[in-house]
Formats: structure tokens, C-alpha cells, sequence
């Protein structure tokens, strides 16, 4: 089993660099997911580690040996794809064999290794059936299975889930979280743009964007710390409500005056030197409650009330920017449209983000 370290990669097309000198440092065990919208160089990015993508700047080391130059089958990786890529006239023992054979294993190895993993998947009872016989989440997990057998130093995942419905994607998606556990000293990369798969697989989350890694961290650190707009704005479902405004008031606790006239103490600290100028003021919809209080956060009507069951979510028209602020309240909420409501929240959760969109509270104290 293997770690990574990436330093300064990049990539072009050309005159065009899509990869901009990326930094990052993977430890051996730890499962990585890189996640990002689309377009934002996270595949590309996957594979150029696997080999399957030339790599124009910097240097790759895996298990401590740069790889640039180095055939995507002798760098010791197996690689799960979006589309499962398996033989159709080859069985399930079959199409996770084959490459074994073709590596020229014994049959003795090669009946060890597909019975390991089938255990592991739970494909005991599959290994006679082709892949037409089989659902879509069977089906990617015997690619899963291909490449446990193959015994790398590296698994890659390239959007595994995105082809399965919602059902199979939990399913298979509690699979990969086990296979993990199973194999703790195997290092894993898993590229999604669901966030949902990144916050419940990851030991680490790499956000990219446009491609630059915007921030590197553990799921939790990234939804309560997040470094900028783009991560509080990504991270999270409902995103963050983002309303902008001028710092009124600076120090250890600033004050920023909305559109409206209305002003927040944000209890968050800012250097007296950008007294006077544009910010954005960020709260998760999740940290919204409902108040009677003259001391609020938002005050609006009603436009949109979303029941979900387990959570509602509140659409209010507020006329700090001109657009909805969304309440994410637990439960079902005898909420209808119209209705006048007021929304707080805990100044411990409330963000500010400065006129880069750097966050005030987690990149910058006040002077």
C-alpha cells in the first residue's frame, strides 16, 4: 500500500492550462474524495494519476517513487470508472479474473484473490451470472470487485454512483464505506461532485475549482470552517444564504449594514482597516430558527414552503438582496405561504466573508 504526494501538478492543451500547480499530500490509508462542479479538473486530475492523462508540469510520487513517465499498469493502481466496463459474454468470476490472467497469476492465486473479493461484496452467490443478469449496483460492484483482486497500491473511483438511481447509489455507496473499513491500509480516491458521497466517505475532502484546490480538510472541518465563499457555498444542501454588504462597524466584533439599512452585529472579527468596505454576510439554512425576538437575522414572507418530512425548507423574501433566504427547519412546520416570519441564529455559526470572499473568521484576525 502506497501515499501520494502531488507537487506542482499541471495540465494543458495546448496554449489552454486546465491544472494549475496543484499541491497535496495523500497518506497511505487515508480515503481521499476529490469534489467539485463540473468542469472543475477533478477527473482530470484522477487521471493523470492513473496514467491515463499526460501530466504538462510537476511531479507524482507514489510509495515514493515518481511516476510521471511511468505506464498506467506498473504504477500499482486499479481504477473503478463511471460506466462499469465489464465484459458481456464473460461471467462475474470471469470479468474479475481476467486481468489476473492476463498478469499470468496461477489459478490457485486467481481463485484466492475473486473468492476474497467476492466475499468482501457480498458476490458469492453471483460469480456464475454475466453482467446482463445482474442490477446496476451488482454490477458496479463486481468492477469494484475486478479491481480488489488485483491487489493495488491505489484505488481511484471515477463517479462510481452517478449511474445508478437513488436507491443503488445508497446501497453501493454503504458498500464502498465498508470496503474501506475492510481494507484500512489501502489509500482510496474517489472523485464525486455529489456532496453527500464526499461528507460520509471521506477521511479528507480536496474542493476544486476552475482547477485550483480551493481548500483540503476533513468533512466536518470544511462544512463549520470553510476558508471562502466558493467552500461555504458548495459544501452544504441548501447552500449557505450569501447577502452582501458594507462593514459599518470593525474590531473585534463588526457590523455589517445590509442593502435595506438593516445592520448585523456579527460578532466576528475584522481589521479596522476595511472599515467601510464591501463584505458578504453568511448563515447555513440548517442554523436559521425561527423568532419572535426584535434581535433577528432576517424578516420576510413567506414565498415557498418545501415539506419534506424530515426537514422543511422555508423560502422568505427578504429585501436585504431581492432574493429568498431559505430556512431549513426539522420536522414538518405548519408554515404556509404568506405568512410573516423572523429567523436567527447563533453567532458562534454565522460567517463573513471579506470583498475576495476570504472568510473573516477562519483566514484573517482583526488587527
Amino acid at each position: 500500500m502506497a501515499g501520494l504526494k502531488l507537487k506542482g501538478i499541471k495540465k494543458s492543451y495546448g496554449a489552454i492550462e486546465v491544472i494549475h500547480g496543484v499541491d497535496l499530500d495523500i497518506a497511505q490509508g487515508e480515503f481521499i474524495v476529490f469534489v467539485g462542479p463540473s468542469g472543475c479538473g477533478k477527473s482530470t486530475l484522477l487521471r493523470m494519476i492513473a496514467g491515463l492523462e499526460e501530466i504538462s508540469g510537476g511531479t507524482l510520487d507514489i510509495d515514493g517513487m515518481v511516476v510521471n513517465d511511468v505506464p498506467p499498469s506498473k504504477r500499482g493502481i486499479a481504477m473503478v470508472f463511471q460506466s462499469y466496463a465489464l465484459y458481456p459474454h464473460m461471467t462475474v468470476y470471469d470479468n474479475m479474473a481476467f486481468g489476473l490472467r492476463i498478469a499470468g497469476q496461477s489459478n490457485e492465486e486467481i481463485d484466492r484473490r475473486v473468492q476474497s473479493a467476492a466475499a468482501i461484496l457480498q458476490l458469492g452467490n453471483y460469480l456464475d451470472r454475466l453482467p446482463k443478469a445482474l442490477s446496476g449496483g451488482q454490477r458496479q460492484r463486481v468492477a469494484i470487485g475486478r479491481a480488489i483482486c488485483r491487489d493495488p497500491k491505489v484505488f481511484l473511483f471515477d463517479e462510481p454512483l452517478s449511474n445508478l438511481d437513488a436507491a443503488l447509489r445508497v446501497a453501493t455507496r454503504i458498500e464502498i464505506a465498508k470496503l474501506s473499513e475492510t481494507m484500512p491500509e489501502t489509500t482510496m480516491i474517489y472523485v464525486t461532485h455529489d456532496q453527500v458521497e464526499a461528507m460520509t466517505l471521506a477521511d479528507r475532502i480536496v474542493v476544486l475549482s476552475a482547477g485550483y484546490i480551493e481548500q483540503v480538510g476533513a468533512p466536518m472541518e470544511l462544512y463549520d470552517r470553510p476558508k471562502n465563499l466558493f467552500v461555504a457555498q458548495f459544501i452544504g444542501s441548501p447552500a449557505m444564504n450569501i447577502i452582501p454588504g458594507t462593514l459599518e462597524k470593525t474590531g473585534a466584533s463588526a457590523t455589517l449594514a445590509f442593502t435595506n439599512g438593516k445592520t448585523v452585529d456579527t460578532g466576528i472579527a475584522v481589521p479596522d482597516s476595511d472599515a467601510g468596505r464591501p463584505a458578504s454576510f453568511g448563515v447555513r439554512p440548517e442554523d436559521l430558527v425561527a423568532t419572535s425576538s426584535d434581535d433577528f437575522l432576517f424578516e420576510g414572507t413567506v414565498s415557498i414552503v418545501e415539506a419534506l418530512g424530515e426537514v422543511t425548507l422555508i423560502y422568505v423574501d427578504d429585501l436585504t438582496e431581492g432574493k429568498p433566504i431559505i430556512a431549513k427547519i426539522a420536522g414538518h412546520q405548519q408554515v404556509r405561504r404568506g405568512d410573516k416570519l423572523r429567523f436567527t441564529a447563533d453567532r458562534a455559526k454565522l460567517h463573513l466573508f471579506d470583498a475576495k470572499g476570504n472568510s473573516y473568521r477562519f483566514t484573517h484576525p482583526a488587527s
